[in-house]
Parts: structure tokens; C-alpha cells; sequence
């Protein structure tokens, strides 16, 4: 089998210990087939009734953790997991598949759709056609954004990410969609410069990866229309796109009416 990356997976049958590296596909997995999670990572909270070893964060895993839990698969992500910890468990002998960043929402389940129906042999399940029929088509722009992801240094979705998906799905255009960055590190006076120039009249806030609330973000942006927004459903690619779909139109057609 042949990971998002190109690289070669062997495994000789569905595989029955699985660890996760990446809190998305954790879910997925847990959702779609039970029981084969053997370790995921601090960040894995959904299920949240996971009860499996935990082996440090997606960026740091303990890579010696993950090897003395004997998983015939390891799940990472090109963005989110160091190319030196995969290098380490493949020299190990253990099968790594790594998804790569995806850019939208159909590169996203079309590579979970892959990595279910050819890794673990199990049919597509019925989440995923449902979050693709639910996302198959963007909307018109209703409003035009700037989404932070974090603060201290303010870096914001940029080009190609799945997140400014979701939102242009929604109907919602990210004002940095053109930069040359995935996600630019502008200072705060650009920033704030984007909303008097009229080149942005609404600001997005999740709440992951920095955990913006309505006392940390808003204050930053004088006068500024805001939503806060669940970054699982920003930013999560799984069965947390069912409910995104409805919970994000929600939230963002009340913040712009």
C-alpha cells in the first residue's frame, strides 16, 4: 500500500494495533473501527471516552512510547508530525502511513476514504458520504475574513489550508488566501489595517490551536465584527465534519446578519 506521500506501507493484512499521531484521524478510526487503537496522543480527545495509552503530543510524540505499545500501524500527518519520527519508527520496522496537510475538504476525505476502505478493508462508512455531500458545494461569499490561529506571535490562515476551506465552503473569504504562506505572521497593525482598508469585515476565532475567547482575541480588534468558533470544527477532518457543516453556518450567519 502507498501512503498520501508516496511511500510504501506494508502491511500484510488490516492492521489490529494502532497507534495515532494525529487527533483527526484518531476519531476517524475510533469511529469507523472500533478496537484498534492502541495509543494516540495527549491531543486525541474525541471519542471522548478514548481509553487508550497516551504517548506526548502530535508534535513531540515519545517515539519509544509509541514502540513499546507493538503497533503493526502507525497514523501521522505531513504537517503536524516531524519527518525524523517517522524516519525512526519506519527504521524500526513499523508501518507508517502519513496523510498529507490537506489543502480542502475533499482532499481530506478522499484521503481518509483511502486510508479506511485500503488500509483497514473496512467499507466507507457512512459519516464520510455524508460530510461529502454536505461540503460538495461552496456557497456564495457572504463575508470576508481573518481567521488567527494563534497569538504571540499573530499568525493567520493563509494559502491552501483546510481551514480557509471549511470557511470558503461556507461562504466566508480568508483575506490572506493569496499570500505566499500557508500561515503568515503579520504584525498586529497589518492585521488591524486589513479591517480599515475594508479588505476584511469579519474576524474568526477558534479555540484551537490557541484557545481564543471572548476576553483573549476581540480586545486586539476594536470594533471589529467576531465569532468565536470550535477549531475542532475548523480544523478537524472526520466524523467532527457532520455536525461543522451546521454548527459553523450557524454561528457565522449570526455573526454576519
Amino acid at each position: 500500500m502507498i501512503d498520501d506521500l508516496g511511500a510504501d506501507v506494508p502491511l500484510t493484512a488490516p492492521p489490529r494495533r494502532v497507534v495515532s499521531l494525529v487527533p483527526a484521524l484518531t476519531e476517524a478510526v475510533a469511529t469507523t473501527v472500533p478496537g484498534v487503537l492502541a495509543g494516540a496522543t495527549d491531543y486525541c480527545t474525541h471519542p471522548p471516552d478514548l481509553g487508550v495509552p497516551r504517548v506526548g503530543g502530535s508534535k513531540y510524540p515519545k517515539v519509544d512510547a509509541v514502540l513499546d505499545l507493538r503497533p503493526d500501524l502507525v497514523l501521522a500527518n505531513s504537517e503536524e508530525n516531524r519527518p525524523g519520527d517517522v524516519a525512526r519508527l519506519r527504521e524500526a520496522g513499523v508501518p507508517v502511513w502519513v496523510m498529507a496537510a490537506p489543502g480542502t475538504v475533499p482532499q481530506a476525505l478522499g484521503s481518509l476514504r483511502a486510508l479506511l476502505t485500503s488500509a483497514f478493508g473496512v467499507p466507507a462508512p457512512d459519516w464520510l458520504a455524508e460530510a461529502e455531500r454536505r461540503w460538495a458545494r461552496p456557497r456564495p461569499v457572504r463575508a470576508r475574513a481573518l481567521v488567527p490561529v494563534w497569538r504571540k506571535p499573530w499568525i493567520v490562515l493563509g494559502r491552501d489550508t483546510f481551514g480557509g476551506d471549511v470557511l470558503h465552503r461556507l461562504g466566508v473569504a480568508t483575506v490572506y488566501s493569496a499570500h505566499a504562506e500557508r500561515y503568515p505572521r503579520p504584525k498586529i497593525g497589518e492585521l488591524r489595517a486589513r479591517f480599515a482598508e475594508g479588505a476584511a469585515d469579519l474576524l474568526v476565532l477558534p479555540d484551537e490551536p490557541y484557545e481564543f475567547t471572548a476576553d483573549d482575541g476581540p480586545e486586539a480588534f476594536p470594533g471589529v465584527p467576531y465569532v468565536l468558533v470550535s477549531g475542532r470544527y475548523l480544523t478537524w477532518y472526520g466524523p467532527s465534519l457532520v455536525d461543522a457543516h451546521r454548527e459553523l453556518d450557524a454561528a457565522i450567519t449570526a455573526a454576519v446578519r
